[in-house]
């Protein structure tokens, strides 16, 4: 492989894990640009978070004198 598209790809998951969006859609420019294709596999996770269930104690009656 290219070193040009190495150095590439190595920043390139550099700023995937900072979140920077923009910064990854330029270099993925770059690199179709060079040639390169992404062999990346399509991972397909699930997000749905669980609800919680609290228990919630009523609030204690005042005594009536």
């Amino acid at each position: 492989m290219n070193k040009q598209i190495e150095a590439l790809l190595i920043e390139r998951e550099g700023y995937v894990r900072r979140g920077l969006k923009d910064r990854v859609s330029a270099v993925d420019s770059v690199l179709n640009a060079l040639g390169y294709k992404s062999k990346a596999p399509e991972v397909e996770t699930a997000s749905v978070e669980p609800t919680t269930e609290r228990t919630v104690r009523k609030a204690a009656s005042k005594r009536k004198a």
